[in-house]
């Protein structure tokens, strides 16, 4: 990605990542053993939840094809890191690595409008969601982030590549506005299901605020800046991380019992301070 942002100068001359190489050797190593840490920690746990979800699938249960795909998406990505470090980095691994990022984005909008329509439009939502219409959607985020992967990597300049990564935000946040605003009116929703959906969208809007918009600051940004440029590279490279708390917490159980005790405690809380009153 480093290589990526050196050789987009020729694109952009607004923005000179050509500075990118006053990075010290000091912080290359840290981004490094980062690096080495994420695919240690995050290769094993997402082979492990791919393996839970094809279980389900050959339980004759109905797996989340969105949520198999952003982990195959991970996989990609850490495949394209492990390719980094080993040293060898040709173009093919930045244009996979860009590809499975784009695709990430892709499956966590998918994820947070599938939650959407749950709550704002659940008999229209219970009666279009089929496999083939999934599967479909999957195959239309793939091609469009295999356009932008090319599309980047041989034409885009570092103000449009912020512009495409600053796409999905605004969704996210109407998704999250507008599941808060349906959420009385989704009577044929349990409680339990509502607490869930309403996390899982807090939480991808989170995880795209707290790890794509350094990025998109410094693609924007007016001049070099070392320490955001490096928190810039190691947050992207955490995508893979952060995908698997959210399948985590996708997931029925624990996730329950801590979402229940969340809301019994505020409204404890209301309740004191209403008898206060």
């Amino acid at each position: 990605m480093k290589d990526f942002y050196i050789n987009s100068t020729s694109q952009d001359q607004s923005y000179d990542y050509s500075n990118i190489t006053s990075i010290d050797d000091k912080h290359i190593k840290i981004i490094h053993v980062v690096t080495c840490i994420i695919i240690a920690i995050g290769l094993p746990l997402i082979l492990l939840a791919i393996y839970a979800l094809y279980s389900m699938v050959r339980s004759d249960h109905v797996a989340p094809i969105y949520v198999i795909n952003l982990l195959i998406s991970d996989l990609l990505q850490l495949i394209s890191m492990i390719v980094e470090v080993a040293q060898h980095v040709p173009n093919k691994a930045i244009h996979i690595y860009y590809f499975s990022l784009f695709a990430s984005v892709g499956f966590m909008v998918c994820i947070a409008l599938g939650r959407y329509l749950v709550i704002a439009h659940p008999l229209w939502y219970r009666f279009r969601r089929t496999i083939k219409t999934s599967v479909a959607v999957c195959v239309l985020v793939w091609v469009l982030s295999l356009v932008y992967a090319v599309y980047v990597s041989y034409v885009v300049t570092n103000k449009i590549l912020a512009v495409l990564l600053l796409l999905p935000f605004p969704l996210l946040i109407f998704f999250l506005v507008g599941t808060l605003r349906a959420l009385s009116a989704a009577i044929s929703v349990p409680s339990d299901e509502k607490r869930r959906i309403v996390g899982i969208l807090v939480l991808v809007l989170l995880i795209y605020t707290l790890l794509f918009l350094p990025d998109i600051i410094m693609l924007l940004g007016a001049s070099f800046n070392k320490a955001l440029t490096i928190l810039s590279l190691v947050f992207l490279r955490l995508s893979p991380l952060a995908d698997l708390v959210l399948y985590v917490f996708m997931r029925k159980g624990a996730i329950d019992k801590l979402l229940a005790s969340v809301c019994c405690c505020r409204m404890d809380s209301n309740e004191i301070s209403s008898s206060s009153v």
